[in-house]
């Protein structure tokens, strides 16, 4: 707010102006600054570089497919201090980047930081050649010279997976040398999945000094992400976030929404939260609660939409930390989710495209809101609402997936989608679980 500004504000005219400036020439300075630090985004400081960044941070998995509008996205974010951009080569089949490269390249360097990762999930992608060639086509599409952050893509794939992506190749000696070099300014790794592999690599912190670890970690996933996938070897966001801390390791945070779920969460639980916040969402509740934690140096959001940044930039500027009372809320809210039987799909699409044509995140989105609408689990055939909840299952099913060439009865079982999936969930079993839903007879 300019002087000129201040003063239209009060409504007072040009002589009483020079008047009142005369006797206090300071509060109209003294009040733009007290406006901007209530309205300026909050920021945690990198360990190893002293960079300030934004603790709202730009996750671009999911874009309009429209360079104009996430010009605009881009532009806004900027403009209000969100300073961190994630992306990698395999989302939206390298058009992120892309997209992402061309919003970026129209600003000055200094005003963003760039993430990107070695996507060679894929088996054929393992070699030392295929993979570097990933590396160097990030910097053609991103139109950089450097990259700020670089991540080893979700391991968490078993050690097999570990040793043949990144060790046995020598591309992980390679990614060293570039830091050293330069053209990465910060190495880490994004986890899913089996937590050896997160051990393995931690635990080596002495010979890897690894900058940041990407994790997922919402008041739900805290104490509860260990049942999600039904593995003994996964782990609660609790300790991934502990270990991360004690290695000296900073934390970035993926899934803080967890897929949006919080946004269809069952109406009882939102209650409880309109309760004491009456007017504030879902999204700023859990955005709230992991921004909380202080060895977190940004929390990635996907931001398709507009209102949906804005929002999430009025959230974090600045960043209301939760109390220790609604803490010990969303932990309650987080153990009677647990309670319901939904399957833990964050709609990533990293299991498409199915080769039968299954629309899997679609099946398990709309699973997930029957179960938290309470038409499921279905009550005994001898309920006398049963056969209405029935029909009410199947309409609302017909409704979200018109084409019954994408229904769950589709899928052969060919497992081509569990090593794709980053929740670790058995697709093909709850795709078998929604067919019996449907078989069901009253």
């Amino acid at each position: 707010m300019n002087r000129r500004e201040f003063l239209r504000r009060l409504g007072i005219g040009a002589g009483s102006a020079v008047a009142l400036m005369a006797l206090d020439p300071l509060k109209a300075l003294a009040d733009d600054k007290k406006e901007q630090a209530q309205n300026r985004m909050t920021y945690r400081v990198q360990h190893g570089s002293g960079e300030e960044i934004s603790l709202l941070g730009f996750g671009m998995m999911r874009l309009p497919n429209n360079q104009d509008e996430v010009n605009q996205l881009v532009d806004y974010a900027i403009e209000h201090g969100v300073n961190y951009y994630d992306t990698a080569p395999m989302y939206m089949g390298g058009q992120s980047e892309v997209l992402m490269g061309n919003a970026l390249s129209r600003h000055p360097r200094e005003k963003y930081f760039v993430a990107t990762k070695m996507s060679n999930q894929n088996r054929r992608l393992w070699s030392f050649d295929d993979s570097k060639r990933m590396y160097e086509q990030s910097f053609e599409r991103l139109r950089v010279d450097y990259l700020d952050y670089y991540l080893l893509h979700s391991i968490g794939g078993g050690m097999e997976s570990l040793k043949g992506r990144f060790l046995d190749n020598g591309i992980l000696d390679f990614l060293l040398k570039e830091r050293e070099a330069g053209r990465i300014k910060h190495l880490g790794f994004s986890y899913h999945g089996d937590v050896r592999d997160f051990d393995w690599l931690l635990d080596r912190q002495d010979e890897y000094h690894w900058d940041f670890c990407q994790i997922q970690m919402n008041f739900l996933d805290w104490r509860h992400a260990s049942m999600r996938g039904g593995r003994r070897s996964d782990a609660d966001a609790e300790y991934l976030y502990s270990k991360c801390e004690k290695a000296g390791v900073q934390c970035v945070i993926m899934e803080p929404l967890r897929g949006g779920a919080f946004g269809r969460m069952a109406q009882e639980l939102t209650d409880q939260l309109r309760a004491v916040h009456p007017d504030d969402s879902t999204a700023r509740w859990a955005f709230r609660w992991v921004g909380s934690y202080s060895n977190i140096l940004t929390v990635l959001s996907g931001m398709n939409r507009m209102d949906h940044l804005e929002e999430n930039v009025k959230t974090f500027s600045p960043l209301d930390p939760c109390t220790e009372q609604e803490n010990k809320l969303l932990a309650s809210i987080a153990d009677q989710m647990s309670g319901f039987p939904t399957i833990p799909c964050t709609t990533c699409e990293y299991c498409m495209p199915c080769p039968y044509g299954v629309n899997i995140p679609a099946n398990f989105a709309y699973y997930n809101e029957a179960v938290n609408s309470h038409v499921l689990p279905l009550p005994d055939a001898s309920d006398e609402h049963y056969n209405e909840r029935k029909q009410l299952f199947l309409d609302g099913y017909k409704k979200a997936l018109p084409d019954e060439n994408t229904w769950a009865k589709k899928c052969q079982d060919c497992e081509e989608c569990l090593s794709k999936c980053p929740q670790q969930i058995r697709i093909p079993n709850q795709m078998a679980r929604i067919v019996e839903t449907l078989r069901t007879r009253g």
